[in-house]
C-alpha cells in the first residue's frame, strides 16, 4: 500500500479495501464516533482537536497526575523513613547513654572496693615497716652493744 502525506495530518492510505472501511467504521462505531470520520478529519485540518484527541490529552494529564501522586507517596514514604531512624537512633542514644551511665557507676563502685582494698594492704604495709624500722633500730643497738662488749673483753689491761 502506498501512503500520501499532508501536512498537519497522519497519512492516509490511498486505496482501501471494502472490508477495510468496514473494519473501519464498526472500529469508530465502538468508539462512540460513527461514521463522522470525515468531519473529524476536517476539523483536524483545521487545528481543532476532535474526541480521539481529547481524550488522549485526558489519559496523559491522568497518567501525570497518578506519575506526581506516586513521587509525592514515595516522598512521603521517605519522610516517614527519615523520621523512624532519627526517632530510632534518638532512643537508641538515650539507651547507649543510659548503659554508659549504668557501666560508668558500676566502674566508680569496683574502684571504691578496690581501693578499700588497697588502703588496707597499704595500711598493713606501713604497720610492717615501721615494726621492721623499729626492729632494725633495735638490731643496730644490740650490734652496737656487743661490739662494745666484745672490744671490753679483747682489750685487755696493761699491767
Amino acid at each position: 500500500m502506498s501512503y500520501v502525506e499532508y501536512k498537519d495530518q497522519e497519512p492516509q492510505p490511498l486505496e482501501e479495501s471494502k472490508e477495510q472501511r468496514q473494519g473501519e467504521e464498526s472500529r469508530e462505531q465502538e468508539a462512540g464516533r460513527g461514521p463522522a470520520s470525515a468531519n473529524r478529519q476536517l476539523m483536524m485540518l483545521e487545528g481543532k482537536s476532535g474526541p480521539y484527541f481529547s481524550s488522549l490529552d485526558s489519559s496523559i494529564e491522568i497518567l501525570k497526575k497518578r506519575a506526581q501522586e506516586l513521587i509525592e507517596n514515595i516522598n512521603e514514604s521517605r519522610q516517614k523513613d527519615h523520621a523512624l531512624m532519627t526517632n530510632f537512633r534518638d532512643s537508641l542514644k538515650i539507651k547507649v547513654s543510659d548503659l554508659t551511665e549504668k557501666l560508668e557507676e558500676r566502674m566508680y563502685q569496683l574502684y571504691n572496693h578496690h581501693n578499700k582494698i588497697i588502703q588496707e594492704k597499704l595500711q598493713e604495709f606501713t604497720q610492717k615497716m615501721a615494726k621492721i624500722s623499729h626492729l632494725e633500730t633495735e638490731l643496730k643497738q644490740v650490734c652496737h652493744t656487743v661490739e662494745t662488749v666484745y672490744k671490753d673483753l679483747c682489750v685487755q689491761p696493761e699491767v
